[in-house]
């Protein structure tokens, strides 16, 4: 069959269900049937599942023209997704394909879901094509004779590539791939991509810089045009004074009618504890929505997850209060309307969730956005033109993840080991880890024998074994089965599962939550109001309580920053605010917020885009000074910092430091010397790395990086199912290893990667370079106010909350509010 015939079989299959394949479909199936690589950027609902599951079933039927009557066992394609809810979606959309075109093919999935009996199954007869996750493909790798499964490979397919691209899930990728490339000859690589800053470069990371396959490969762009159109809810009465107080519940009854009005609405929030507040505050006040109204969150139990899912794709739900679990293509039927709470931080994370809405090709993507305090409307009014222009953030892939190299070295060694010299050239080929130096290689050799210098004593870090013909291999067979148990990058902190006392399986909730809880106190979970009474076995046992008032778990995954594509939105729109004086131009987001840019100016000013704002005042808790960068919490809580100890070091002076994504204020006890700051440049980039050192206590942050460096490289080991090791005392075996390392080993690779990670990627080292440059070429403009201003409230109140309770609070800004009115 010539490739013409091969397409007519597919559109006629189009046709037989009233579709008609896309451009970008019908170009990505003559790509991968000229034998080429390709990156595929289309987004989410597009049809790009059928783009690339058509083209590798038409290849099998072109190579096999018998394939009706005979079957060729054995593995023919995997498709990789980062998440677990995506797999029944496409594995539903490969074997309606396949089995309507003849073949026979069987459709397997492989997650931390599958179970024991279906893996065992697999082992013995791999299924054609199997969807599976990063974890689960490096499982395969760490298997017997795993060349065998993987000879007749003929694609590998990664989906949602620009997830996994700036994560170490992505490194894992990489390193799979050096090693399928070797095993299965023929093998062709795919990626999917929404869109991202960085296309280009995502390709050469999926295919490997300089490669052949590099070479023969495409780049196919779904120009799907998609519209989008965003629809800000604003309050009636705008407060003069924001806070963040009532997480946007005050705008609760606006959402009511959109709920309503339409048939199936997502309300997506930015943290589980916001998902819970929510459920919760929407069922007391609307208790018609019981059985209407459902939610979704990472740490909710399977069960329930993949009955919301399936409720959504058959409409039998009016409305699901979620988090970014359902953000990624969990492929149900096109939800009508979509509803943002609070900034999304990042103008990707909100296109990818307009998206979710009018699903499919060619319809228009509807999505509200509900500030949780007014500022908001200023992102809200910058998504506008970011939707308008399309202007999405990079994905910054890793490099020299070398915790990730040796835990792969580790899954080689655990199989069939592997000889450096034949493994060395595959990971050198790769992006990550493209610059590796032959000493640097011999360090890992090193480490993954003996346990590098300082740990030599010590016999359970020797784990691999050099045998006689130079094979590196794991024979221990404790050694290899912890090994197995702990393969992956996700580190969180360890959960606990959450149980009524007559059992019942609630979900899972994260330690270091709980560990705040004595027995007795009631927090919200899952929707309900429990009573904690003890816990035993890294179980929570729990009592439902009747009790109004109850803590609602924070998880860590909460703290979110700006994207550096959405400060820079930000500040625009900010100085388009300071410029424009409501002409036609203004947007109705920034009309609304009229009479707070009064009050702005009233007290001090709105800084347009050469200005550089500091606003000084004294309350009752002390001298406060509030600087307006607006780059973002991160950015912020390492430039207060930073400005804290290069203002000690003139006079000494204590600070306590509150930031939000707008700006960061300094709180004392005695008045700073605002004058003195500005003559000694404290804003200067110079000695950057030297004054962060010392003023964000690098190293305690580098020693909490390091645990998750000793968890992936396998220093330490979490514990067997169900016997998981406390995360307390995870947490001081890695810092026991990271003194070590410090005192003794300080050029131990894994010891310099947790400084590393901490400045690239937790204080964003080179975004604040940039923030500093900037506000070095602005003027800037000290203002001494009589009291705190419209912008400043923010921040001062997000400080207060982490004293108070959230009756206590509301009381207490209730006062502030009528002391600043007057």
């Amino acid at each position: 069959m010539n490739r013409t015939d091969l397409t007519n079989l597919a559109e006629n299959w189009f046709s037989g269900r009233g579709w008609k394949p896309f451009r970008f479909q019908k170009d990505t199936w003559k790509a991968y049937l000229q034998k080429k690589n390709g990156l595929l950027n289309a987004p989410t609902g597009s049809g790009k599942t059928y783009a690339l599951w058509v083209p590798i079933i038409l290849d099998y039927i072109k190579k096999n023209p018998d394939y009706k009557t005979r079957h060729k066992k054995g593995l023919k394609a995997i498709w990789i997704t980062p998440l677990r809810a995506l797999s029944v979606e496409i594995e539903q959309a490969a074997s309606r394909f396949a089995e309507e075109m003849g073949t026979q093919f069987t459709v397997g999935i492989r997650t931390g879901d599958t179970s024991q009996k279906e893996r065992a199954d697999q082992k013995k007869a791999m299924p054609d094509l199997l969807i599976t996750t990063p974890e689960s493909l490096h499982l395969l790798l760490s298997s017997k004779n795993y060349d065998k499964t993987f000879k007749n490979l003929q694609a590998i397919v990664i989906d949602e590539w620009h997830e996994l691209l700036g994560t170490k899930r992505g490194v894992q990728v990489e390193l799979a791939l050096s090693r399928l490339k070797t095993i299965s000859r023929n093998l062709r690589i795919w990626g999917i991509s929404a869109t991202i800053g960085n296309l280009e470069q995502a390709r050469e990371v999926l295919l490997g810089p300089n490669s052949k396959e590099l070479e023969n490969s495409v780049m196919i762009k779904a120009k799907l045009n998609k519209k989008i159109e965003v629809r800000s809810i604003i309050p009636e009465k705008m407060e003069k004074f924001p806070w963040r107080g009532h997480l946007g519940l005050h705008l609760l009854d606006e959402v009511v009618p959109i709920i309503n009005t339409s048939r199936t609405t997502l309300l997506f929030t930015n943290t589980r504890s916001q998902c819970e507040l929510w459920f919760q505050k929407l069922m007391h006040k609307y208790p018609e929505f019981a059985g209407d109204v459902a939610m979704h969150h990472g740490s909710i139990n399977k069960e329930t997850r993949l009955w919301v899912e399936q409720a959504i794709r058959n409409e039998s739900l009016k409305a699901v209060v979620c988090t970014s679990s359902l953000d990624l293509g969990v492929d149900f039927a096109p939800v009508e309307t979509i509803i943002q709470i609070g900034g999304p931080k990042g103008v990707a994370r909100f296109l990818q969730r307009a998206g979710r809405s009018g699903h499919q090709p060619g319809k228009v993507s509807l999505i509200y956005f509900l500030p949780t305090h007014a500022i908001e409307l200023i992102e809200a009014s910058a998504l506008q033109k970011a939707v308008q222009k399309q202007a999405v953030e990079d994905r910054i892939p890793y490099l020299m993840s070398f915790d990730v190299l040796v835990q792969y070295l580790n899954s080689l060694a655990v199989s069939d080991g592997f000889y450096p010299q034949e493994i060395f050239p595959e990971i050198a080929s790769t992006f990550c880890f493209q610059g590796i130096t032959s000493e640097q290689w011999i360090w890992i050799l090193n480490f993954i024998t003996k346990g590098s210098q300082s740990l030599q004593a010590y016999d359970e870090y020797k784990k691999v074994e050099i045998e006689e013909d130079g094979r590196f291999k794991i024979n221990n067979r404790g050694v290899a089965m912890r090994h197995r148990l702990q393969i992956g990058t996700i580190v969180s902190d360890a959960m606990l599962s959450v149980k009524y006392m007559k059992g019942g399986y609630i979900g899972t909730i994260e330690e270091w939550f709980i560990s705040k809880l004595k027995p007795g106190d009631v927090f919200t979970f899952a929707g309900r109001n429990l009573e904690l009474v003890r816990i035993k076995n890294m179980q929570v046992l729990v009592r439902k309580s009747s009790k109004k008032t109850a803590k609602v778990p924070s998880w860590m995954g909460g703290r979110m920053t700006f994207s550096a594509q959405m400060s820079e939105l930000l500040r625009e729109e900010m100085y388009t605010a300071a410029t424009l004086e409501n002409s036609e131009k203004t947007s109705k987001e920034l009309k609304a917020l009229s009479g707070i840019f009064e009050r702005q100016k009233k007290e001090s000013i709105i800084p347009k885009s050469d200005e550089f704002l500091i606003e000084t005042f004294k309350t009752r808790e002390g001298f406060h000074a509030v600087f307006y960068p607006f780059e973002g919490r991160f950015v912020h809580e390492a430039l207060g910092s930073l400005l804290a100890y290069r203002i000690s070091l003139l006079s000494p002076i204590s600070f306590s430091i509150a930031f939000n994504d707008y700006g960061f204020e300094l709180l004392s006890d005695q008045e700073i010397d605002m004058q003195q700051v500005l003559d000694n440049e404290l804003f200067s980039g110079e000695y950057l790395m030297d004054d962060l050192y010392k003023s964000l206590n690098a190293t305690e942050m580098a020693r909490r990086k390091f645990r998750d460096i000793a968890v992936i490289a396998g220093l330490v080991f979490t514990g067997y199912p169900n016997k998981l090791v406390k995360s307390k005392h995870l947490q001081s075996n890695s810092q026991l290893l990271f003194s070590v390392f410090k005192d003794y080993e300080e050029d131990n690779l894994l010891y310099q990667q947790a400084f590393r990670e901490t400045f690239e990627h937790q204080l964003e080292e080179g975004r604040l370079r940039l923030a500093l440059e900037r506000i070095g070429s602005q003027k800037i403009i000290w203002r001494k106010c009589e009291k705190p201003t419209p912008f400043s409230f923010p921040i001062i109140t997000d400080r207060l909350r982490e004293k108070l309770s959230s009756e206590k609070l509301e009381d207490r800004i209730k006062r502030m509010l009528k002391q600043l009115d007057n």
